[in-house]
């Protein structure tokens, strides 16, 4: 993987991560009611789900890559319509509201779990690190190294959107969760993930 292909990678990992979710909607409600460091820190539960489907991904994905590069075109077309679906479900979004468990205490231990229990239910995860990651991966090159690295960007850049969600749930919290709001933010994701996922395609045609 070349350093282009990781900075390409950095923006577009980034509106993965700063797209409205489960997790990431967590965070602010958490955030309005425990403030900043209690949901800051209960969203390295996320993180530990996040790292085991990488691990997973990674190590199942490099074997069958290197062995596959027919499969290895098909995971990166499957990756680049992926990323246009998304674009289409955010634009497609009404942004209606969405609920976020209630919090009866501030254990920490209690939201941490939750927040780790929310990741491994999202199925759009484990699409992430199968179908996104492999886009910037160098079949020519040793793949568990990049997807390390690969790998271990998307966790840094989840931290900067849990501590961004964090900080706008202690203080725009109401402002965020407003529908029009979220569709505006929806649709300024979804165009950019559009738009990258239509060059993969177009470099594939070519």
């Amino acid at each position: 993987m070349s350093v282009t292909a990781w900075l390409f990678f950095l923006p577009a990992c980034f509106a993965i991560n700063m797209a409205p979710g489960p997790n990431n909607l967590l965070s602010i409600n958490v955030a309005a009611r425990h403030g900043f460091m209690t949901a800051f820190v209960a969203g390295t539960g996320r993180l530990v789900s996040f790292a085991l489907m990488l691990v997973l991904a990674a190590t199942g994905l490099a074997v069958v890559l290197h062995a596959s590069e027919v499969f290895f075109l098909t995971i990166k077309l499957t990756g680049a319509a992926y990323l246009v679906w998304l674009a289409i479900q955010l634009w497609r979004s009404d942004a209606s509201p969405m609920d976020t468990p209630k919090q009866d205490d501030a254990s920490l231990w209690r939201i941490a779990r939750q927040e780790c229990l929310v990741a491994a239910g999202n199925p759009k995860a484990i699409l992430v690190f199968t179908a996104f990651l492999p886009q910037f991966v160098d079949i020519a090159k040793p793949m568990l190294p990049q997807f390390t690295v690969l790998g271990a960007s998307f966790l840094v850049l989840e931290c900067v959107a849990i501590a961004l969600y964090s900080w706008a749930g202690m203080y725009l919290g109401k402002w965020l969760t407003r529908s029009k709001v979220r569709r505006w933010f929806n649709r300024c994701c979804g165009t950019f993930l559009g738009v990258i996922g239509i060059s993969f395609l177009l470099v594939r045609r070519a």
